[in-house]
């Protein structure tokens, strides 16, 4: 099994499954890495989504009525000899609640785009409940950003809780390209979430030129297809070619997935792979994704 889906299931499952004490708070971190803009520089943009669970912070009465919790993340790239290409700290806040027994409790979600040399990183998400003592949560993913300026390649494969869309705003965090993302954190397809939805961008591909783009999605178990869905493109001038897709996964039963994207070419000869793990809990909500603020 892959060392970063490893680390989606013993951070995911903790958060989606009943506790008889209560629990730490919860912290998922994902990351999509994207080829620098500017072809010249050796390497790229990662994009990082940070999403704290609601449910497991501690709120403390703020007025008569008003409880409210705080999460202290801080966010770190970490290169091989240990120092920091990268770090920042950020308080995040859910919305006031006037009762502290609401079944559910908004989950709160950070956004931020990082321009990083070429390299291999230890991508380090560390939770703080500031409301409860030793509650410290660290997180860690490797992350390689490394792009090649011949062969075709793609970017990481982002999992979407809502379909891309045009954006006329001006570019931030959450747009790329033109197009608006919103994020399914943890890679997570719930109750009431029946299409999956996903986003890539291809590179080094020659303009016009036509592709075949096929997605399958199946369990880590086995290798029966159990939604699969088959696309066409064209070569992009001037930037990246980008893909964007659905599946419909309403029939697809809980558990844990991979979804594989392949680029073919005119004569079925694959260009280009990437995949990216899938949990479906229909019997559970979604957390909500980070959204471009209004």
């Amino acid at each position: 099994m892959p060392v970063r889906f490893r680390l989606f299931l013993l951070l995911l499952l903790p958060l989606l499954g009943p506790a008889a004490t209560p629990a730490v708070a919860q912290l998922l971190l994902d990351a999509a890495c994207f080829r620098n803009d500017d072809v010249a520089v050796k390497g790229g943009v990662v994009e990082v989504y940070i999403t704290v669970s609601g449910q497991h912070l501690t709120y403390k009465r703020r007025a008569p009525k008003v409880f409210q919790a705080a999460a202290l993340v801080t966010l770190e790239a970490i290169r091989p000899d240990g120092t920091a290409a990268y770090q920042e700290t950020i308080t995040l806040k859910p919305p006031v609640l006037r009762d502290t027994t609401a079944a559910i409790k908004n989950p709160i979600s950070f956004q931020k785009r990082l321009w990083l040399p070429a390299g291999h990183y230890t991508l380090r998400g560390q939770l703080r409940d500031q409301n409860r003592a030793a509650s410290t949560v660290i997180v860690e993913q490797p992350l390689v950003v490394e792009f090649g300026a011949t062969k075709p390649q793609l970017s990481d494969l982002v999992l979407l809780a809502k379909p891309v869309s045009r954006s006329a705003s001006e570019a931030n965090n959450f747009i790329r390209l033109g197009w608006t993302l919103t994020r399914a954190p943890g890679g997570l397809y719930a109750r009431g979430q029946d299409k999956l939805f996903s986003y890539a961008e291809l590179y080094n591909i020659a303009i016009g030129q036509p592709l075949v783009l096929l997605y399958r999605l199946q369990p880590v178990v086995s290798k029966i297809v159990v939604a699969s869905v088959k696309g066409v493109a064209q070569g992009a001038e001037g930037r990246p070619t980008v893909l964007a897709a659905e599946l419909d996964i309403s029939k697809v039963p809980a558990g844990n997935y991979i979804l594989t994207l392949e680029v073919r070419d005119a004569k079925n000869r694959v260009l280009a792979t990437e995949t990216a793990p899938v949990h479906r809990n229909p019997a559970d909500y979604a957390p909500a994704g980070a959204v471009m603020p209004r």
